[in-house]
């Protein structure tokens, strides 16, 4: 059994746009922007987001923003609920098509290849089961040998998923480990993609790396002054095992051990930024600076104008060819 999405995008006929790039480098704030000088409304393509009560660690929009312009797809699980790929092409195809009943624009906003490039190449995708005794095992061995061995078997089987996996996330090494087998193991046309035909444009906004580093270290000190750890602390008291998906996230994990484990404090904030440089070296096997599809911008402070005049063309261009 497959999930197509391309059997949900291709009520999408109207024009939408997509706000790239890595993490922290100006996304929603460029989104924002947009969404107030277009009459748009805003799609959440960040894989965290989406839970509710993780909103210092997931640089989530704040109540002003959100009362500012729509935002879509935030807070709509439980930490210890599932939400994946299938539910984000789902979800996203349905949200797009009602902003466009509303004659408002679409904006999709995020930092999540999968999620991205799973909606615009209309990807064909496995319902693949977990395999219980497959899983068994793997836990087994990351009880008795940690993640990096998980995730190094995964390197040999799948280079290219172990690259773009969160290496210290176990749940997601485990199922990229599901899938690789699955994908030895049947046809390959779990790799199919039909490309939407609906026409979007996509802005790309990036930042020099050291630059980019700064900007994540400032971020990080940003949020434990805001109650990061306390956010994490409020989770774990309300039940939430620190063995979920959602805990597993950059900084959730990472606090999680300084409070039950008693790890240094200074140590685990600088992991936090050590992880979160690695996730933006990830982000860009993403999103290729030599993508022709991307439209990139330097996020220097000029990318506002840039990114408006980009968007007004592209909507001319749209309504004239209609």
């Amino acid at each position: 059994m497959y999930f197509s999405s391309r059997r949900i995008a291709t009520n999408l006929r109207k024009p939408f746009l997509v706000i790239i790039g890595p993490t922290a480098v100006g996304k929603s704030r460029l989104a924002l922007n947009l969404a107030q000088n277009l009459g748009g409304e805003i799609v959440n393509a960040d894989s965290r987001q989406v839970y509710k009560y993780m909103d210092i660690g997931t640089a989530k929009p704040s109540d002003a923003e959100r009362k500012l312009v729509d935002h879509h797809l935030l807070d709509i699980r439980l930490p210890d609920e599932e939400f994946n790929l299938v539910s984000f092409l789902q979800l996203s195809s349905t949200i797009i098509r009602k902003i466009h009943e509303r004659g408002r624009l679409p904006i999709l906003v995020g930092g999540s290849g999968q999620y991205i490039w799973g909606l615009l190449e209309g990807w064909q995708i496995p319902r693949i089961e977990p395999d219980v005794t497959l899983r068994s095992e793997l836990e087994k061995q990351l009880e008795n040998s940690g993640v990096e061995s998980l995730h190094n078997y995964l390197q040999q089987i799948d280079p290219i998923s172990s690259a773009r996996v969160d290496s210290k996330n176990q749940r997601r090494v485990i199922r990229a480990i599901e899938k690789a087998l699955y994908r030895q193991n049947n046809d390959n046309s779990a790799d199919l993609k039909r490309p939407l035909k609906t026409p979007h444009l996509i802005i790309g906004l990036t930042l020099d790396r050291k630059e980019l580093y700064e900007r994540i270290d400032s971020r990080v000190d940003d949020m434990m002054n805001r109650g990061f750890r306390e956010e994490v602390q409020m989770l774990i008291n309300k039940g939430y095992s620190t063995s979920l998906s959602s805990m597993s996230s950059v900084g959730y994990q990472e606090l999680a051990e300084n409070i039950t484990d008693g790890r240094d404090l200074d140590d685990v904030v600088q992991r936090i930024k050590y992880r979160t440089h690695k996730i933006v070296r990830k982000q860009y096997s993403w999103f290729r600076l030599r993508d022709p599809r991307i439209n990139w911008l330097d996020s220097d402070g000029s990318e506002n104008y840039s990114a408006n005049n980009m968007v007004e063309e592209f909507l001319l261009h749209y309504d004239k060819m209609k």
